[in-house]
């Protein structure tokens, strides 16, 4: 799990995605909200949410562990000092 935060570059996080074996889900803090980043609609309704600045309210979760690995990586060249992995 990554908490988003000042995620600025969206084009950068959907060619992250895109390369992700598995789905990549983007869920709001409180579990109302939950986006599949590998959905094409989906994607563009979580980027409006990302773009209206609640970055720090979601969360990425990866459902496959090379994938984790890899987003992990993404958030921390990103300069991400928050990102962290469970």
């Amino acid at each position: 799990m990554m908490l988003l935060k000042n995620v600025k570059d969206i084009d950068n996080l959907v060619e992250a995605v895109d390369k992700c074996r598995d789905d990549v889900i983007l869920r709001s803090t409180d579990g109302r909200e939950e986006f599949n980043l590998k959905s094409v609609l989906s994607r563009y309704m979580a980027i409006g949410e990302l773009c209206k600045d609640h970055g720090d309210n979601y969360e990425v979760f990866c459902m496959n562990k090379a994938d984790e690995n890899y987003m992990l990586q993404f958030f921390m060249n990103l300069g991400h000092v928050n990102a962290k992995c469970a």
